[in-house]
């Protein structure tokens, strides 16, 4: 298994053409899991989207390719991992952190874009302890946040 130890992430950077492909492929998927995570959360702790409460499913989910800001890439044995942050256009400054992996399709080594094939792994989730032991969830960020590697 791929972790932060194991593989090293690239720098930030702008999405090139092959980023932006790989996005395209699971943006359907995207949508629908956030979406779900969103009503998930909101049971539990609806913290999570608080800074999102006022949009409706629809204007969660606006975005576009044009909305990847900036991704990060590593190689492991198993694959790309892909880390994208996405702007949602109805926040003023709310992003969402995604984590895409990319493996070899079948019959093939992967070498090339058209040789692979992308899923969502995860949409990017936080908890924070507070140094008075109070807890903070999000799952909407700010452009200045770091994108680094995540596996919730």
């Amino acid at each position: 298994m791929a972790t932060e130890e194991t593989v090293q992430l690239n720098e930030l950077h702008a999405p090139q053409q092959a980023s932006i492909d790989a996005f395209n492929t699971i943006l359907p998927s995207l949508k629908e899991e956030l979406i779900k995570l969103r009503r998930d959360h909101d049971k539990h702790e609806p913290e999570y989207f608080r800074v999102a409460k006022d949009l409706s499913d629809n204007e969660l989910v606006s975005f576009s390719s044009s909305d990847l800001q900036a991704v990060r890439v590593a190689v492991s044995a198993y694959g790309l991992h892909l880390f994208g942050k996405v702007k949602i256009p109805t926040l003023d400054d709310g992003y969402i952190q995604v984590r895409i992996f990319g493996s070899a399709k079948d019959g093939t080594d992967g070498s090339s874009a058209d040789e692979r094939e992308y899923k969502l792994h995860s949409i990017h989730t936080e908890e924070a302890v507070k140094g008075d032991g109070d807890r903070v969830y999000r799952a909407i960020f700010k452009k200045d946040d770091e994108l680094e590697w995540f596996d919730t």
